[in-house]
């Protein structure tokens, strides 16, 4: 198991001032402070950049259609494409692993990122229509960015360390999730495909700079400097694992009742927008420019709405996240608390189904969300925290990317089952997710039973 630093650097007996500043979000130690701080900044710019991204595709999407179809069933059908893509992305993946160290992947990775943020805004500065292409690209693009930020997190720390730090670095993140909403609201659409390169070329400034530091003190041959030590691919070392097959599978139900609920929840701002801005608006003009004009306000009431709705998510999940999920962790140990999240979405869909309406359904995600991203986030990286370090970069990579968009897929055939087959899309899907989640419980019980058998945690108490 890696350690958070070197055994050749010398480990400060005593808390820096920066490390007393952190205590009351989680137990740190003496030497563990710096490092963890530049995590959490590298997080946060990864997730404003993402969120001042999903905020631009919403409005995209949502108003561009595709196929004769409308943005949110577009949203849902478009996984297919993600997932038959991300095959060919995780083998390439696992290969460029297996050839270079751990920094030159993550250089590789954040320039292909950015290169294509590029290519996006000249597109549509040209006039061309890009909702669909890039909303498959950015499912892509982040689940494997951030994905990759946790394989990293997890290569660094030990699992008491990762325990301990990971309620702390996610606190990065939760603050990104707020500041990139807020961001977005203020810039056009097409702006924010530019200026969300911004903050990835910062966090890969740190990345590099947290090697720098680990380099110097590194003795030789250290494992940061070697290529991942297993020529085996991410989808095969999950096949072989049972805990893995396990993760893949909690994984796999979460998500889908995550974009279940993501469709009824563009169901109801497409809905909404529709009715600020009805057929009849802008009856001044005519033909494709009163369709046009029609469109353009949707989009732009769609993305205030999701500003506003991912604002508040991410307000309440960085209280969350600062306050609340080192002490759920330390308090129930991990395998206790792979089942808060379940619970919560199990009554969030019980209303939803059976009550509904706009400001509900705005509630209960903005809480469902809210969970996911701060207790959820974190108990699930911190299930990769004992494995193997191949398991870490190139299993997690499959597990975060391919099945989660997997789960879209079937989340897909639901959507279509929904609308054409029963007729109330979102009703029906709030239905089928308080089915899935009593399966999530199961497979939370089925790891929590594997880590007890294993000793692999218990509940701690804090301490200094």
């Amino acid at each position: 198991m890696l350690l958070a630093m070197p055994e050749s650097v010398t480990i400060a007996e005593h808390p820096t001032a920066l490390e007393w500043m952190l205590r009351p979000l989680s137990r740190v130690r003496p030497g563990e402070g710096l490092q963890a701080v530049m995590l959490l900044a590298c997080v946060f710019l990864l997730l404003t950049s993402y969120y001042m991204m999903k905020t631009a595709r919403e409005g995209l999407i949502l108003q561009g259609g595709a196929f004769g179809l409308d943005g949110a069933e577009v949203k849902s059908y478009s996984a297919a494409g993600m997932a038959l893509l991300l095959v060919g992305v995780v083998r390439a993946y696992s290969a460029l692993a297996s050839r270079v160290c751990r920094i030159r992947l993550i250089n590789v990775s954040y320039a292909v990122v950015v290169g294509c943020l590029l290519v996006f805004f000249a597109l549509a500065r040209a006039g061309v229509a890009i909702g669909l292409p890039f909303f498959v690209w950015i499912g892509i693009a982040n689940v494997l960015l951030v994905a990759q930020f946790w394989s990293y997190a997890n290569d660094l720390y030990s699992e008491d360390q990762g325990t301990r730090l990971f309620p702390i670095i996610a606190t990065g993140g939760s603050i990104g999730a707020v500041l990139g909403p807020g961001l977005a609201q203020r810039a056009p659409t097409n702006a924010l495909l530019l200026l969300a390169a911004v903050p990835l070329l910062g966090g890969l400034v740190l990345f590099n700079l947290i090697e720098h530091i680990r380099d110097r003190a590194a003795p030789a041959g250290d494992a940061a400097r070697q290529p991942i030590d297993d020529s085996a691919g991410g989808f095969a070392l999950v096949r072989r694992d049972r805990y893995l097959l396990l993760i893949a599978a909690l994984v796999l139900v979460a998500e889908l009742v995550k974009t279940n609920g993501e469709f009824v929840l563009s169901s109801v701002a497409t809905e909404h927008a529709a009715a600020l801005v009805p057929a009849t608006a802008h009856a001044e003009l005519s033909g494709a420019a009163r369709l046009a004009a029609i469109a353009g306000d949707r989009r732009e009431i769609i993305k205030q709405f999701y500003g506003s709705f991912f604002l508040w998510v991410n307000l309440a999940s960085l209280a969350i996240q600062a306050f609340a999920v080192s002490r759920v962790i330390d308090r129930l140990g991990v395998r206790r608390a792979v089942f808060v999240m379940p619970v919560i979405a199990l009554g969030a869909y019980a209303a939803i189904a059976t009550i509904g309406g706009l400001a509900l359904v705005r509630v209960a995600k903005v809480a469902e969300n809210s969970s996911e991203y701060s207790v959820e986030n974190t108990v699930r990286q911190t299930l990769f925290l004992p494995t193997a370090r191949a398991k870490k970069y190139k299993a997690k990579a499959a597990i975060d990317t391919f099945v989660v968009r997997a789960a879209d897929v079937l989340s897909a055939g639901l959507v279509w089952t929904g609308i054409h087959a029963l007729g109330d899309g979102a009703r029906s899907l709030a239905y089928v997710n308080v089915a899935l989640v009593v399966l999530w419980i199961v497979t939370a019980a089925r790891i929590a039973h594997r880590r007890r058998l294993d000793g692999l945690d218990r509940p701690t108490r804090r301490t200094a």
